[in-house]
């Protein structure tokens, strides 16, 4: 019998999505989603793909991720602010890459944001300070919301930081994937190690 709102892969009960894009997207599932992201770089790194992945589907981003890391030096803030006009055309002429120019602009943006936040709570503190309140796991797709009052309150916080591209739907996305919120289904055979990671990691961030 199938666990209620899961999809079994291999003798495991897996979100439905994680089936949806082959390997790539499954392993990302199993690996990565909602595991805890504590560090400046990779905090960047998931704000910028979930900012180049709005209206597109995920898996399209997965697929060009290590393209978007060579172009963008790796996520590497400090490097990505100093990017200029000539920057932004080579990245437009970049095939491996989505290849919109707000997007790349908004990239660029960020990253001088979040150099310009190591003067006040760094951009660690002030995503992680949105945590929300335990709540029940989610028994299927269904219960999984688009936004949240906390991912509300992060795109606020972000945007007066000077963030851009980083409304609540994308930031609910963000917090999903560094594991702010665990949203494994109730039944996913990988939401009690998100867990017990998220937890392990609080301690280190508070």
């Amino acid at each position: 019998m199938v666990p209620k709102g899961t999809v079994v892969q291999d003798g495991l009960s897996r979100c439905p999505w994680a089936s949806e894009g082959g390997e790539r997207d499954r392993d990302y599932h199993d690996t990565e989603w909602g595991r805890p992201v504590t560090d400046e770089h990779g905090l960047f790194e998931r704000i910028s793909l979930e900012a180049f992945q709005a209206g597109l589907s995920w898996s399209i981003i997965l697929r060009k991720r290590d393209a978007f890391r060579r172009a963008f030096a790796d996520f590497d803030p400090d490097l990505v602010s100093r990017f200029g006009p000539d920057d932004v055309e080579r990245l437009l002429n970049d095939a491996g890459i989505v290849r919109n120019r707000r997007k790349i602009e908004a990239t660029i943006t960020n990253a001088r944001a979040v150099v310009g936040l190591r003067n006040g709570p760094g951009l660690v503190d002030l995503v992680w300070s949105h945590r929300p309140p335990w709540r029940p796991a989610p028994q299927g797709a269904k219960d999984v919301p688009a936004t949240t009052p906390e991912s509300v309150a992060l795109s606020k916080a972000l945007k007066q930081a000077a963030m851009v591209f980083v409304g609540p739907t994308t930031c609910y996305a963000m917090m999903q994937a560094i594991g702010l919120v665990n949203d494994h289904l109730a039944s996913c055979d990988f939401r009690a190690s998100c867990d017990l990671a998220a937890r392990r990691d609080s301690l280190e961030i508070s």
